[in-house]
């Protein structure tokens, strides 16, 4: 378990919370829907990004405001502090979902590529959403499959002891037990992209045309 302190509350006990004038409302009327968060977790190699990006591009075309946030790029900028120990895998998880709830009230559809190991945290992100404005994809790709891509050469150091913490190997990576979708990306991209738009379109979450 991670052995960062939890903390739920402001260390700060001076400050409090503005509000402005602009509300969902009239960011959904400018933009033509509504803000969401899609969560995409999976194994390294699983497709996460690739699916991710290619469904920012398909909302694009429809008009929608899209942006993915990916686990390797994250950590070149906002946390470059953090490493793959338990607690650093917690905490990147936290500042991301942190990050996602901004962005999904500003009326964005925001798609993250994470492997986001722990059940606890994604479910902590979720909570941080209202109701209907978080979808949870697990990228259910076969490990055979993630092994055989390979893109980084990870699960090969991690199989030669090279890499310790590399979840679905050598930490553990824990399932989604109710996401909204489950996604095999051994099947072609393009079926994959449908899958998630229609589930978006089906409730709201990105616009039919641009």
């Amino acid at each position: 378990m991670p052995d960062r302190p939890e903390a739920t509350e402001p260390v700060s006990r001076n400050i409090v919370r503005a509000e402005g004038r602009v509300g969902g409302t009239d960011r959904a009327a400018l933009l033509g829907h509504g803000g969401r968060t899609v969560w995409f977790t999976g194994l390294s190699g699983s497709g996460k990004s690739t699916l991710a990006f290619a469904v920012e591009e398909a909302l694009v075309s429809l008009g929608a405001a899209a942006y993915v946030l990916d686990g390797d790029n994250v950590r070149f900028g906002l946390n470059r502090d953090l490493g793959f120990s338990p607690a650093d895998r917690t905490e990147n998880v936290r500042r991301i979902g942190e990050v996602c709830r901004l962005f999904q009230d500003a009326g964005l559809v925001v798609l993250t590529a994470f492997i986001s190991p722990y059940r606890a945290d994604r479910d902590a992100v979720r909570a941080l959403h209202p109701d209907g404005a978080f979808t949870e994809v697990f990228v259910d790709t076969p490990l055979a499959v993630c092994e055989e891509r390979d893109v980084k050469g990870l699960y090969a150091k991690a199989r030669a002891g090279e890499i310790t913490e590399f979840s679905g190997i050598s930490a553990p990576y824990e399932t989604p037990l109710a996401p909204e979708l489950c996604i095999d990306t051994s099947r072609p991209l393009d079926e994959c992209v449908t899958e998630v738009l229609d589930a978006l379109l089906s409730d709201g979450g990105a616009p039919r045309g641009g």
